[in-house]
C-alpha cells in the first residue's frame, strides 16, 4: 500500500515535517521553491487534493450509466467525498455549523420530499439521490476543504487555470472549426453531442459542458476572484491580463447572461477601486439599488427584472418569450407552493412549445416549491450578511470577502437570466461553500506580532551571542581569572560600534 507521501498532492520537493498531516485528504507543508509567487506560496501550503480533483471532474464531460442512473465523473467524485466531507463537518474540523450549512440541508431534503411527493417512492427517490448528492456534496466539500486564505486561492487557481487549458479551444470552436475537446474526449468514452448554434455570424461555444449559456456561465463565474483572490499583491498589468482571459474566454459563448454577469462583475470591481476611501461605499451601492428597483415598480408598467432582461439580451426575440415565460412560470407556482410540480411538464399555452425556462429561481420554485429558493437565498444571505458584520479583517481576507461577495451577486443576478443544471449547478454550490471560512478568520488585531521585530531576531545580537561564545570557548571551563574576558567583551562591543 502507498503511503500519504505518494498520493496525488502530496509531493513537494522538501517536507518541514513529514509527520504533520491529519485526516481524509490532508496536505503537508511543503516549503516548494517552485511554486507559483504570492501569499499563497510563501505560506508553503498545497491545494487539499479532493478541491483540484473535484473541479477538474467538472470539465470532463464523460457520462455513463448504471441502469437508470446518469452518471459523470464529477457525480463519481461527489460520490467517493461526500461522507469524508460531512464526517469533517460534523467533527468540527471545519469550524461550527452554520445557517448556511443547515440550510443547504434542509433544501435537499425539502427537494427530495418533493420528488417522492410528485413522483412516488420508487421513481421519485431514483432523482432525489442524484439531487441530493448535487445539492450537499460540493457545498460539503468547499466548506470541509477550503478552510483557510491559502485554500481559497489555490481553489480559484485551479479553476483559472482550467479557464486557461479551455481558452484556445473555445477560439477555435467560436470560429467555425468545431468542439476539438468534445470530440477527444468522445474517442474513450461516450459524450453527449449538442448540435452547434449560431449567432452573430458565429458559433456559440459549448465547449466540454451543456450549453453555451453554461460555458459562459462557468467560465464567467470566477472573474471577480481572477482579479481580487489570484491577483492578490501582483501589478496592474498581471490582473488585468488574467481578467482578459477569462472575459475573452467567456464571451465565446455569446450568451447575453454571462457577458451581463461579467460587465456587472467590472462594474463592481470599479466602485471598490474608485471609492475605497469612503467606507460606506457599498451602502450607498446598495441603496441605489433599492431606490432604482422600488422606482421601476412604481413608475413603470413592466417589472424590474424585465427591463433589465430586455436591456441585456443580445436576441431581441428572446425577451418577449421569457416575459412569458415569467408569466406562466410564475402562475404555476401559486398553484402548487408547497411541493411544486417536480420534473413534470410546467401548464403553458399549446404555442409555447419550448419547455425551457431561463431563470434558475423561478424553476427550483417550480420543480420543489417556494420553500426551496427561499432556503437557498438564505444560505448566501446569511453568509454575506455575516460577513459585512466582521470587522477588522486582515488586508488579504478583506480583498478575499469583496470577491467572495461579489460572485455571490453574480451568481444571484445570471440566475434571473440563466437556469442552472449539472455541472454549473455543481460548481454554485461549491462557490457558495467555499467563502464560509471567512466567517472563522481571525481579526487583524489577533494576529500574532511580527517575529523580526523580537531582540531575538536582531542580527547585531545574533553576531553578538556568536562572538561571546567564540571568546567562552578560548578559556578552560575552570578558569578564575574573569578580567581577560571583561576585555574582550568590552572590545567585541566596541568594534560592533
Amino acid at each position: 500500500m502507498s503511503s500519504l507521501a505518494d498520493q496525488p498532492g502530496y509531493w513537494s520537493p522538501k517536507i518541514k515535517s513529514p509527520n504533520r498531516f491529519a485526516g481524509f485528504g490532508e496536505r503537508f507543508e511543503s516549503t516548494n521553491q517552485f511554486s507559483p509567487s504570492g501569499p499563497a506560496a510563501l505560506s508553503g501550503k498545497t491545494t487539499f487534493w479532493p478541491v483540484w480533483v473535484f473541479l477538474i471532474s467538472l470539465a470532463i464531460p464523460w457520462v455513463f450509466y448504471l441502469g437508470p442512473l446518469r452518471l459523470s465523473v464529477y457525480r463519481l467524485v461527489l460520490l467517493a467525498l461526500i461522507v469524508p466531507s460531512v464526517v469533517r463537518l460534523l467533527s468540527g474540523k471545519a469550524g461550527r455549523i452554520r445557517v448556511a450549512d443547515i440550510a443547504i440541508l434542509m433544501l435537499a431534503v425539502w427537494s427530495v420530499i418533493g420528488l417522492v411527493a410528485n413522483h412516488g417512492l420508487t421513481v421519485g427517490l431514483q432523482s432525489a439521490g442524484i439531487l441530493f448528492l448535487e445539492t450537499v456534496g460540493p457545498y460539503m466539500l468547499a466548506r470541509s476543504w477550503v478552510r483557510d486564505a491559502d485554500d481559497f486561492q489555490n481553489a480559484v487557481r485551479v479553476l483559472f487555470w482550467i479557464v486557461v487549458a479551455l481558452m484556445p479551444f473555445a477560439i477555435v470552436e467560436c470560429l467555425g472549426g468545431g468542439n476539438l475537446l468534445l470530440k477527444a474526449f468522445s474517442v474513450v468514452l461516450s459524450v453527449n453531442d449538442y448540435p452547434t448554434v449560431e449567432r452573430l455570424g458565429h458559433t456559440r461555444v459549448i465547449s466540454v459542458f451543456d450549453h453555451p449559456i453554461l460555458f459562459g456561465l462557468n467560465v464567467g463565474s470566477i472573474l471577480a476572484l481572477t482579479y481580487l483572490v489570484l491577483g492578490y499583491k501582483q501589478s496592474a498589468v498581471h490582473r488585468n491580463f488574467k481578467v482578459a482571459l477569462i472575459v475573452v474566454t467567456a464571451a465565446t459563448s455569446l450568451s447575453s447572461g454571462p457577458i451581463a454577469g461579467m460587465a456587472a462583475q467590472v462594474f463592481l470591481l470599479l466602485w471598490n477601486v474608485l471609492l475605497r476611501a469612503n467606507r460606506h461605499r457599498w451602502k450607498i451601492l446598495i441603496g441605489g439599488v433599492f431606490v432604482l428597483v422600488v422606482g421601476a415598480q412604481i413608475f413603470s408598467n413592466r417589472s424590474a427584472i424585465s427591463i433589465v432582461t430586455q436591456m441585456i439580451v443580445l436576441d431581441p426575440q428572446t425577451y418577449w418569450y421569457r416575459r412569458l415565460i415569467w408569466e406562466y412560470g410564475s402562475t404555476s407556482v401559486l398553484n402548487h407552493p408547497i411541493f411544486g410540480i417536480g420534473m413534470n411538464d410546467w401548464d403553458r399555452p399549446g404555442w409555447m412549445p419550448n419547455a425551457t425556462i431561463d431563470n434558475f429561481w423561478l424553476v427550483e420554485a417550480m420543480r420543489f416549491g417556494i420553500a426551496a429558493p427561499i432556503l437557498l437565498l438564505l444560505a448566501g444571505l446569511s453568509t454575506g450578511i455575516a460577513m459585512t458584520l466582521r470587522k477588522n479583517f486582515d488586508e488579504r481576507v478583506d480583498h478575499f470577502q469583496t470577491a467572495y461577495l461579489i460572485t455571490l451577486g453574480f451568481l444571484f443576478f445570471i440566475g434571473w437570466t440563466v437556469h442552472f443544471w449539472n455541472s454549473t449547478y455543481v460548481l454554485a454550490l461549491f462557490l457558495l461553500g467555499s467563502g464560509v471560512w471567512i466567517l472563522d478568520a481571525k481579526s487583524a488585531q489577533n494576529e500574532p506580532a511580527d517575529t523580526d521585530a523580537s531582540p531575538a531576531a536582531s542580527p547585531l545580537r545574533t553576531e553578538m551571542g556568536s562572538r561571546r561564545r567564540e571568546i567562552f570557548a578560548a578559556f578552560p571551563p575552570d578558569a578564575r581569572d574573569e578580567q581577560p574576558l571583561r576585555q574582550a567583551t568590552r572590545l567585541s562591543r566596541g568594534s560592533k560600534a
